[in-house]
């Protein structure tokens, strides 16, 4: 049997390499897929190979092609670092190896479940009795709420759909503002609720719609946070008119909601607790590894109704919580060790700290980015997200070009190394989105950041100049 211990030990060693070596390294990959592919493309052996040799080699074959996501100039994707105790407590989630299903098969990780979700709810300032599942991610929070929301609104119709199924069920109506993520239309596909029961409104017209077509079972899906502005919708006006029309109120917050933890920007939240589930993740702005997402749900029972499973071969704790009743997923890992130690290594004023730091330092970014030669300004941070667009210099130029234009830049900072920004296209034109989610980001990334783009700017300014000097010569 192969001791573990040098394996474990060579991966430790590149992991703390990759950390420290972060703000020397280039944020975006430097090698090519094709690359990759042959180092990594290898046929497979007969014989097997000595785990440290494979973690060893496993380094060698990715290297320069892990993004670096961890850094704290990354400003692309809504995407957070690691906290050193996540990262760890993630670490030991996968040496103990526990099957995080029920409380028989791993004590520890329920009720450190258990433990972080009452922590979460408190934080995030949600109902105490409403129930809550330690999901993969905000995708698969949106399909839990929904399900639970499913369960619901056609029980009030006398119809049991885990049951019966959807066959002959009333079909139910999902509306929602124009700005939703996609991750909310996969649940819908997901769920078999189909997008074409899926319709952007207006909110402002919520309460005549449900007044003219009050019949069919409704899901009104709200924004904590929208994915490209950071924009809230106003819970305390819109809950109370779905509510009163028997709607079922889910909120997408899977950044905004940690608004919550902020003295600060809780304001933005008001009214946010009468909803009837929310949806977020641990790795934005809690800053725990990937795989971590939360669901709550104010009715506790619809939430139970629509996912839990019972089995004679199971061994179900009567007095202990069982995350197999409120979650999806089968077998499991243990997540909730690396949100325990993320909330434990912050506590309440650290997480407080953290989001009003990114939110500093997002409106520091942005508007250094809006007052470079070229730079409009689109959308200002009110959280940790806004959007600058790039425009051509040339005379008569077009939507279209100052579209191009936006992408070149990006295209340039991305490939300086220096920073990485994602592009969006938000009403119709083309944008560079940034967000501000990491806790290593510092106003020294944030400078580094903005001499990137001024870079690009002054290298797309002579690339244009080329260009036109080619053409005058032909």
């Amino acid at each position: 049997m192969q001791s573990p211990h040098e394996a474990l030990a060579v991966a430790m060693r590149a992991a703390i390499e990759h950390i420290e070596g972060l703000d020397r390294r280039p944020i975006g990959p430097t090698v090519d897929a094709a690359t990759l592919r042959h180092r990594l493309g290898k046929p497979l052996a007969a014989a097997g190979t000595p785990p440290e040799q494979v973690v060893t080699d496993l380094i060698a074959a990715v290297k320069d092609g892990i993004l670096g996501s961890a850094s704290g100039r990354f400003f692309g994707w809504v995407i957070g670092g690691a906290l050193p105790s996540a990262i760890a407590a993630d670490w030991l989630t996968s040496a103990w190896d526990q099957t995080a299903v029920l409380y028989a098969s791993g004590p520890a990780a329920a009720v450190v479940e258990e433990v972080g979700g009452a922590w979460l709810k408190d934080l995030l300032g949600l109902p105490q009795r409403a129930s809550f599942a330690l999901v993969t991610g905000c995708q698969t929070a949106h399909s839990v709420c929904l399900a639970a929301a499913r369960h619901a609104l056609l029980a009030r119709r006398g119809w049991d759909v885990e049951q019966r199924g959807l066959y002959g069920a009333p079909p139910i109506r999902i509306l929602s503002g124009d700005q939703r993520h996609g991750s909310i239309e996969r649940a819908v596909r997901f769920l078999g609720l189909g997008t074409d029961n899926l319709r952007s409104i207006h909110l402002e017209e919520l309460d005549s719609i449900l007044n003219d077509e009050p019949s069919p079972p409704t899901v009104v899906l709200l924004q904590a946070g929208d994915i490209n502005t950071g924009a809230f919708d106003a819970f305390e006006t819109v809950i109370p008119i779905a509510r009163r029309h028997g709607a079922w109120v889910h909120v997408d917050g899977a950044f905004g909601l940690w608004a919550a933890a902020s003295p600060r920007f809780r304001h933005l939240l008001r009214g946010v607790e009468a909803a009837d589930s929310w949806a977020t993740d641990g790795h934005k702005w809690l800053n725990v590894p990937f795989d971590s997402g939360y669901a709550f749900i104010a009715d506790a029972g619809a939430h139970r109704s629509a996912v839990s499973h019972r089995a004679s071969y199971l061994t179900h704790a009567s007095d202990a919580r069982d995350p197999f009743d409120w979650n999806p997923e089968w077998s499991r890992r243990a997540r909730g060790f690396s949100t325990y130690a993320a909330l434990r290594e912050l506590g309440r004023d650290g997480v407080a700290q953290l989001i009003d730091r990114c939110c500093r330092h997002a409106h520091a970014l942005v508007m250094a980015l809006a007052q470079l030669p070229g730079a409009e300004l689109l959308w200002e941070p009110i959280i940790n997200q806004g959007l600058v667009r790039f425009l051509d210099p040339a005379p008569g130029a077009a939507e279209a070009d100052h579209d191009r234009r936006t992408d070149q830049v990006i295209a340039e900072i991305v490939a300086s190394g220096e920073a990485f920004f994602s592009a969006t296209t938000w009403h119709g034109r083309r944008a560079m989105r940034v967000s501000v989610c990491n806790w290593r980001t510092s106003e020294q990334d944030v400078q580094r950041a903005v001499d990137a783009a001024r870079n690009a700017l002054i290298s797309a300014r002579i690339a244009v100049h080329e260009e036109s000097q080619r053409s005058v010569a032909c």
